[in-house]
């Protein structure tokens, strides 16, 4: 594991060799060296990399092609940094005034996948604001990892839905009905390439979807 690691960083440093250090190119390879001790600086990197397009001017098609190619990330992952990070400066711009490189401040910083999990779980309705100030304090205050903020936040929503069986219920009702209306959407269309039975069912099977349609609104 650590000769991987060491030939991954020796091959950011090869890319590096003969860049302007000043340049953003030069700057997001060596947030990348320490993304393992800071990701936040990368992940501001990288929204900027993607929000201008600039891996365009480097010579990369896609952004996935850059991070994959350029600084060794896999799509999944540059896309957790940027979005945790635009939420960071978004929902929790406090967390970026201090200076993330320095050792001191690496303990204070939230795991990438952590805040990920607090972003999705932001605009889950089944949250009140109670809820997501637990699991914000959870992750940044208490520094839990992602699989245990994920624990915490399903709890939340089982137990929401245990206090409210009649919304559940709903939910499961409209989802039944989408299912089945676009079932028998299919089946009308396939019914009427075939002709393999008469216009009148098919007229009926028309008559049924048109009548819960706007059960679905």
């Amino acid at each position: 594991m650590q000769n991987i690691k060491t030939k991954s960083i020796g091959r950011l440093e090869e890319k590096m060799d003969g860049l302007d250090e000043g340049s953003v190119r030069f700057r997001i390879l060596e947030s990348a060296k320490s993304f393992k001790t800071s990701w936040i600086g990368l992940g501001q990197a990288l929204y900027s990399v993607w929000k201008d397009k600039l891996y365009k001017e480097w010579g990369y098609l896609t952004f996935e092609a850059y991070s994959a190619k350029e600084i060794g990330i896999r799509k999944e992952t540059a896309l957790k940094l940027l979005k945790s990070y635009y939420f960071l400066e978004k929902e929790e711009p406090s967390y970026l005034k201090t200076d993330h490189n320095e050792p001191k401040e690496i303990a204070a910083i939230p795991n990438y996948e952590s805040v990920n999990v607090l972003r999705l779980a932001k605009n889950k309705k089944e949250l009140g604001p109670s809820d997501y100030g637990m699991l914000k304090k959870n992750v940044f205050e208490m520094g839990k990892d992602a699989k245990d903020v994920k624990k915490d936040l399903t709890a939340i929503i089982k137990q929401r839905q245990e206090l409210d069986p009649e919304e559940v219920r709903d939910k499961k009702r409209l989802l039944l009905l989408r299912r089945l209306v676009g079932t028998l959407k299919v089946l009308k269309r396939d019914l009427e390439l075939s002709k393999i039975i008469s216009a009148a069912i098919v007229k009926d099977i028309t008559a049924i979807i048109n009548k819960l349609e706007p059960e679905l609104e």
